[in-house]
């Protein structure tokens, strides 16, 4: 049975990112070419059993290998990103990151002949056949699988911060959705997806897994989609919330920042006496309240706060975040114009062509 176990939650702190790209060409425009990349050739460097490709064959993702502490996390992100630039210009391609690339059109583009993709296209039909997104995924290993579940729940508030200050995907098969991330919403119609409820402990959490395996809901445990779960293969948390970024420095800025939340949130676990009962117990429909909010207006988003007394804006939360965890780079990104701003600018002051070359790596 394709399940993981709590034997794998064995260690604190260390860090995985996981970056879906498009593959383009020349003009920017999204191609086929993760057969070549993936399965005609061999990747090479870093990159040598890292690579793999999503549901269509534009998509592409790299694995960063386990990155013992934060210090770390630059070098390896850059040598992961400039591998696959170069790899990716010698067979003809270039590179482009966005939660969706404004000029794929899904009717249009060929869907990945892997087996589990087409057993999903078949199992899931429309949603997954236009599911054209590419998103940044970040694990923090944590070293106790209750531990994990655990943060996992009270990392959920947060979500929605990330994906306002990630938002980058306006555009969705060639049209301004008036969103400001598309990605989360397209991306939420497939099962298995969104904002998860919280879980009262490990075993609960596995005995839903394996449930869902067994009653051929899903494939295995890969398949459970949520903004953020417990990795029981890797023994991490894992947050998926955040659209695709071009700038590197953007990608650093958030992994800084859910390495230092999941930290600050062990701690709190381990020096509870009862840490059960200090959790939030927020439901599920406010949480989606809040993500509404983020992926609807991004930069300019405000949330129900997180003691429910009433609404705190972006700015907020993020001088709060940033002073009590000690982290400076989602300050800059909202500092910063966001994504969904910087590419509404760019198409109308300059066109599409401009558009699709600001987001090539």
């Amino acid at each position: 049975m394709e399940t993981g176990s709590a034997e794998n939650f064995a260690r604190m702190g260390t860090l995985g990112i996981e970056e879906e790209f498009f593959v383009v060409n020349e003009s920017g425009r999204p191609v086929s070419g993760t057969d070549e990349l993936v399965y005609e050739n061999d990747p090479p460097g870093v990159l040598e059993g890292r690579l793999d490709h999503e549901l269509f064959k534009c998509v592409i993702e790299t694995q960063t290998p386990v990155i013992e502490s934060f210090s770390e996390a630059d070098e390896v992100l850059r040598e992961v990103r400039e591998t696959l630039v170069s790899y990716a210009a010698e067979h003809g391609y270039r590179i482009a990151a966005a939660g969706l690339h404004p000029g794929a059109k899904w009717r249009e583009l060929e869907h990945a002949e892997k087996p589990r993709y087409r057993s999903q296209l078949d199992r899931i039909q429309y949603p997954q056949h236009r599911n054209t997104t590419a998103g940044l995924h970040v694990h923090v290993g944590v070293d106790n699988p209750d531990k994990a579940v655990w943060i996992a729940n009270e990392i959920r508030w947060f979500l929605p911060i990330m994906l306002a200050l990630s938002a980058n995907s306006p555009y969705w098969n060639g049209f301004d959705t008036g969103l400001a991330s598309a990605r989360a919403k397209i991306f939420e119609a497939l099962p298995n997806t969104g904002m998860p409820t919280a879980f009262e402990s490990f075993e609960e959490f596995a005995d839903f897994e394996r449930l869902l395996v067994e009653q051929g809901s899903i494939n295995d445990r890969g398949e459970l989609w949520y903004d953020v779960r417990p990795h029981s293969e890797h023994g991490t948390v894992e947050v998926r919330t955040p659209d695709g970024q071009a700038d590197p420095e953007y990608v650093l800025a958030f992994v800084e920042y859910i390495h230092a939340l999941v930290t600050d949130l062990a701690e709190r676990y381990e020096e509870s006496v009862n840490p059960w009962g200090d959790a939030y117990d927020h439901r599920r429909e406010l949480l989606d309240e809040n993500k509404w909010r983020a992926l609807r207006h991004g930069h300019d988003a405000s949330f129900i706060d997180r003691d429910l007394s009433g609404t705190v804006s972006l700015s907020e939360v993020v001088e709060r975040e940033c002073d009590r965890l000690d982290v400076s780079g989602i300050e800059r990104i909202y500092g910063a114009e966001s994504g969904a701003q910087r590419q509404r600018r760019i198409r109308e002051e300059s066109g599409v062509d401009a558009l699709y070359d600001s987001l090539t790596l």
